[in-house]
């Protein structure tokens, strides 16, 4: 287990950077809810990519964020009451990407995740508004789209799952032919089967979580484990796939606070209060991982109201490549 006196931070001044990447190259790349992306160089130097705004992309607020092999961005849009996904280019430049789904806009966006057969998965947590309403046990109403390469100038998606307990982040094996999914208000983990025509079928529960786990970052190591982040608690777990069993690899909260929550939770009140404040000494409500470094043995950790990313450098364990690792540095 990892202790809070081996943290290090990368970055400053950045808001809500709930989604972390980084690349072989040495550069970490963050959502910024002022509109973009945060692009972090090896020596420490920032860059704010900010989106600008025009007639058809409103103010960008990046929840999940995806780099592209040619540089850009594909940036999930969580607004208040409006979702899709946006292209953002190197030089500020915006454009919609996908913005409906079957004939309806698209709500608030969560996650875009690009695998290594180069598909774009896209989550929505809820249908409910506001979102809030949806931090509920009782309520499954997320689902996971599937946006076709070759139709994504169209702006075509189709959902391939449906009916998921707040939809967070997903994680598709290197094969790809397994998805991994984070339903944050079920506290689940659930594995699904990729069909031959992309469709997800046999969702499996394959970890349930218990008092003050809320699962939303997701990934894997070299030995097929999952990483899941929970929010709230500021709790890193690896978990086995296989068994469903969990060990702490890091967390930072306080008992108290946790308590406030869960009784919130079980008695279905919770809202914005308990996710916009924290009771911790370092962390800041985590929400995303990403190991990177030469060996990827390293992980930085993405958070909700922090203005850096906390890392923690010399893990035991070694994370999986992910499909962007080797991708150019844009320019």
């Amino acid at each position: 287990m990892h202790t809070l006196s081996e943290l290090q931070s990368i970055g400053h001044d950045l808001v809500r950077p709930e989604c972390v990447l980084a690349t072989q190259a040495g550069f970490f790349y963050t959502a910024d809810f002022r509109g973009g992306v945060c692009k972090i160089s090896p020596n420490g130097d920032s860059e704010l990519i900010l989106g600008k705004p025009n007639d058809t992309c409103p103010v960008l607020k990046p929840n999940g964020i995806c780099l592209l092999k040619n540089g850009d961005f594909l940036i999930a849009h969580l607004g208040d009451d409006s979702g899709g996904v946006y292209l953002l280019k190197p030089n500020g430049e915006v454009s919609p990407f996908v913005t409906h789904i079957n004939g309806e806009p698209l709500p608030p966006s969560n996650f875009i995740y690009l695998d290594h057969q180069d598909r774009l998965w896209l989550t929505v947590s809820t249908r409910q508004q506001p979102r809030s309403k949806a931090y509920r046990s009782d309520v499954s109403d997320g689902y996971i789209a599937l946006i076709e390469t070759d139709k994504a100038e169209n702006g075509q998606a189709r959902i391939v799952a449906d009916n998921i307990g707040y939809t967070n982040e997903v994680y598709v094996t290197e094969d790809g032919k397994t998805l991994y999914v984070n339903a944050t208000f079920t506290r689940e983990t659930i594995r699904y089967l990729v069909g031959d025509d992309n469709q997800l079928r046999e969702p499996k529960v394959i970890a349930k979580y218990g008092k003050g786990i809320f699962p939303d970052g997701l990934t894997m190591d070299t030995e097929g484990y999952l990483w899941v982040t929970s929010i709230v608690s500021n709790t890193v777990l690896r978990v086995n796939p296989d068994t469903g069993e969990s060990q702490v690899v890091l967390e930072d909260n306080d008992t108290d606070h946790l308590d406030w929550v869960e009784d919130a939770y079980k008695t279905h009140q919770m809202g914005r209060p308990h996710l916009d404040n924290v009771k911790s000494k370092r962390l800041k409500n985590i929400s995303s991982l990403a190991f990177y470094g030469e060996n990827l043995t390293s992980f930085a950790l993405g958070c909700l109201l922090g203005n850096h990313i906390a890392c923690f450098p010399n893990s035991l364990f070694q994370g999986s490549k992910p499909p962007h690792w080797y991708f150019d540095d844009p320019k």
